[in-house]
Parts: structure tokens; C-alpha cells; sequence
């Protein structure tokens, strides 16, 4: 057993390839399970992927880089008369191009998009967390992370170092509170957008949304109590 049934689940990145599984994975572990959104057209692909589960799904437009919309989500979880339990942030962005093609603004929206919005998700998690001492926080990372960047990446492998150091200093400054903070780190997601972005590549090796999903659902689980600080690194070879 999981444990999962009686859980209140946040998932940013909700309404994405890997979000949707992340999604999908709670709903079967029969956790509640709320998920923001910014735009229309995501909110109606997020419920035809979902299919019947999506009656299910709490949704609720907020966009989680900006500080005052991620405290409103959480006052909404609150007044429905719940806490977050586990908060999975999924949410994230990728650019591609060497420093002196990369604007300032990509830049800043790739640390805002991956690492701002799991700072202010989690700091706003934490305190109703430590109120049950009880919780879990799953991060998403990414391979050039731990393996020293990689070329044409900058700004990309920066963001994603961030999340996985925040994801390290936030398990040590909850040790002792039940509350587990991982960080998964997957090589390439086999998506719709990663096959349109890269013709012609073997993708025997990619990773399906709905194994990474599995991963995340253990993290989440009262099995996972022992494990925190960990960048589980997932990979096909």
C-alpha cells in the first residue's frame, strides 16, 4: 500500500506530457489531486488526455512563478478544506543555443520557470507540511545538472542545478520534521514536443512519462519515508 488514497497532491506542470502521467498516477492511487494552469488551450488538453479522470482533478489558473498567484493557490487548497500533502514540481522550461545566442530574458525565464517555481511552491508547502509533520517533495532536475552542464545548454543546465542544490538544502533544513524532499534527474523524456525538436533521433533509450511517473509516485509514498536529499538519476543507458 502507498498511502496515497487519503493524500492531498499538488502537481505544477500539471497540464504537460510528464505532468499528465504524474497526474494520472496519483488519480490511480486514488489521491486528490490539484493542478494549476495558466492557459485555456492547456486546460482543455490536459482534460482530453485525462479522459473521465478529469472530473477528478481540482484545477485552478494560476500561474506558479509569480509569488502572490502560488499564495492564492494555496489559500484555494486550504478554504476546500485541505493541506498539500505531497508537492510534485513538475513544472519547467527548455532552451536551447550557445551564451552569446542566449537573450537575457531566456535566461531569466528558464531560472524562473524551473527553479523559482519550486522555491515558491515548496515555501509555501512547508509550513502546513511541518503543521502534520508529514510531507513529500519531488523535484524535477535534469542529467546536465550532475554531469558538470553541457555544451549549448547554459542556461538550461543552470536552472536545473538550481532545483536539484534547492532540493538538497531543503532536505537537510527539514531533517527530523517527516517531511522528504528528492529531486528525479531523467535523461530525455520521450514527449510530443522532444520527437518534434529532434527528427530522426534514436529514441530507444528516452524515458516514458509514465515510468518516470511510477518513480515519482514512490517518492511520494510512506515506503519513501527513508529517502531524502536524493537525486534519483533515471536512465535507460
Amino acid at each position: 500500500m502507498t498511502g496515497l488514497a487519503s493524500r492531498c497532491v499538488l502537481v505544477t506542470g500539471g497540464t504537460g506530457a510528464l505532468g499528465r502521467a504524474v497526474v494520472k498516477r496519483f488519480l490511480q492511487e486514488g489521491a486528490t489531486v490539484h493542478v494549476p494552469w495558466v492557459s485555456e488551450p492547456e486546460l482543455r488538453d490536459v482534460e482530453r488526455h485525462l479522459g473521465d479522470t478529469f472530473r477528478r482533478t481540482v484545477m485552478h489558473r494560476c500561474d506558479v512563478t509569480t509569488d502572490a498567484e502560488v499564495g492564492s493557490l494555496f489559500r484555494a487548497i486550504r478554504d476546500s478544506g485541505a493541506t498539500v500533502d505531497v508537492l510534485a514540481n513538475i513544472v519547467g522550461g527548455f532552451v536551447h543555443g550557445a551564451v552569446e545566442e542566449t537573450p537575457p530574458d531566456a535566461w531569466e525565464r528558464m531560472l524562473r520557470v524551473n527553479a523559482t517555481s519550486a522555491f515558491l511552491c515548496s515555501r509555501a508547502a512547508i509550513p502546513d507540511m511541518k503543521a502534520k509533520r508529514w510531507g513529500r517533495i519531488i523535484t524535477v532536475s535534469s542529467a546536465p545538472a550532475v554531469n558538470h552542464g553541457a555544451a549549448n545548454l547554459s542556461a538550461y543546465s543552470a536552472a536545473k542545478a538550481a532545483v536539484l542544490n534547492l532540493t538538497e538544502s531543503l532536505a537537510k533544513e527539514l531533517v527530523g520534521s517527516s517531511i522528504t524532499v528528492n529531486s528525479i534527474v531523467p535523461t530525455v523524456i520521450d514527449t510530443p514536443a522532444n520527437r518534434s525538436g529532434s527528427p530522426g533521433a534514436d529514441t530507444s533509450t528516452w524515458l516514458a512519462p509514465q515510468d518516470i511517473a511510477g518513480v515519482i509516485a514512490f517518492l511520494a509514498s510512506d515506503a519513501a519515508g527513508i529517502v531524502t536529499g536524493t537525486a534519483v538519476n533515471l536512465s535507460r543507458g
